[in-house]
């Protein structure tokens, strides 16, 4: 046995963040020789709640950093001063990161300061175009070149890592923890059970739209354990990009109304982000149509559900190109470009940005025909097998052991 474990501090400021992180907080509580501390900024605060309470986590240090109408430059420097605090006093013989948000260049460039090394963990992600997705392409482009480990989930990633002159020997293809993520809670929903009447009443589903196409499987199973089939199909819709902010979200709401006019069966369920970019345009648009359901933003187990009974997502996420192969939902990626190239290489991603008649094209293809719906469903998720976490956590003790 280790006669002392050195601490690892994991940060996180988002859902996003939280739910990519756990399995790695959960990997390294089994290990005789690291101990994790988890940290959050509070960058987003509900949302993030919610996915710490899925996992059954609790942040060791909480910095409440959100404050409302908070800009970019303001949200940095908080970060950046209020981590560095938190590592001059915890020292930890590591600091972890994940994916691209404000939180996670802040953090880098404390630990950085403070010559703690960092690990990146979904390093290597690229598009190439600092405007899109803005800021977290520069952020993510920041964050890898001072990581001692860049934790690639793919060797596309891992590429695109050694196309930059990364040192081979910083770089590791682990897999996606999403995948973790997703496969630990599907585990959980099996164990525990969770109904449609549950999930309606949490969502606030409309009573309509839930009679029509959300039904309890035999038994009162949920889908996670057998895909219900016989109810109606609907498709689940996300969207929160900055980039889409304006024109964009106005186009995509009229695409939505477009499949509704022309698809009276399926119906179209849309958690609506809380920004007010978002919310506007939303519920002007389409806020009086009867065959949108639109509701507030679901927590992490709920969310899984429904994508698991949903036909299709229409999406703008990164984390649901990983999550929905998995479930085997094809998605269209409202999108003109993607750092997830590998999902849309393999067939169950297609990038239709936010022009109405290419998302009306491509949604017409799965919802007319058959057997395209069936070969994209049934590919194999490119993004890993579900034992990301263990790697990572593998990875350090051997290093931070020497």
């Amino acid at each position: 046995m280790y006669s002392k474990q050195r601490r690892v501090a994991l940060v996180v400021g988002t859902r996003p963040e939280c739910i990519k992180m756990a399995p790695v907080w959960l990997a390294l509580r089994h290990s005789r020789s690291l101990s994790p501390i988890l940290v959050s900024t509070g960058q987003h605060r509900q949302m993030l709640d919610q996915a710490f309470g899925v996992f059954g986590l609790k942040p060791d240090i909480d910095l409440g950093l959100m404050q409302q109408g908070q800009t970019l430059p303001d949200l940095t420097a908080r970060v950046l001063t209020a981590m560095t605090t938190v590592l001059r006093e915890h020292r930890p013989a590591a600091v972890l990161v994940q994916g691209d948000t404000t939180t996670v260049l802040g953090t880098a460039l404390a630990a950085f300061y403070e010559r703690i090394p960092i690990g990146h963990v979904e390093a290597g992600l690229r598009t190439y175009d600092f405007e899109a997705p803005w800021p977290e392409e520069m952020n993510r482009r920041l964050a890898d070149p001072i990581s001692r480990w860049c934790f690639a989930p793919t060797e596309w990633s891992a590429a695109n890592l050694k196309a930059e002159r990364t040192p081979g020997a910083n770089i590791h293809v682990t897999g996606n923890t999403v995948v973790d993520a997703l496969l630990w809670v599907r585990e959980k929903l099996k164990r525990t059970g969770l109904t449609a009447a549950q999930v309606i009443e949490r969502c606030q589903i409309p009573a309509d739209f839930a009679a029509r196409y959300l039904k309890d499987g035999p038994n009162n199973q949920s889908p996670i354990t057998s895909n219900v089939t016989g109810a109606s199909r609907w498709v689940l819709i996300t969207g929160h990009r900055r980039e889409s902010f304006g024109g964009g979200f106005e186009n995509i709401c009229h695409a939505i109304g477009q499949i509704a006019a022309k698809y009276p069966d399926v119906g179209l369920l849309y958690p609506v982000h809380l920004n007010p970019n978002v919310q506007e345009p939303v519920r002007r648009i389409l806020g009086g149509n009867p065959r949108v359901a639109l509701i507030p933003p679901v927590g992490y187990e709920d969310f899984i559900w429904l994508m698991d009974r949903c036909h299709f997502v229409l999406s703008d996420s990164g984390g649901v190109q990983e999550e929905a192969p998995s479930l085997g939902k094809p998605v269209l990626v409202m999108r003109t470009t993607t750092e997830r190239p590998e999902g849309v290489d393999a067939g169950t991603c297609r990038l239709v940005g936010t022009s109405p008649d290419v998302i009306m094209r491509e949604a017409s293809a799965l919802l007319d025909d058959e057997a395209e719906y069936a070969r994209r469903s049934r590919l194999k998720n490119p993004y890993g097998d579900g034992t990301a976490a263990y790697r990572i956590a593998e990875i350090l003790a051997k290093d931070l052991s020497t």
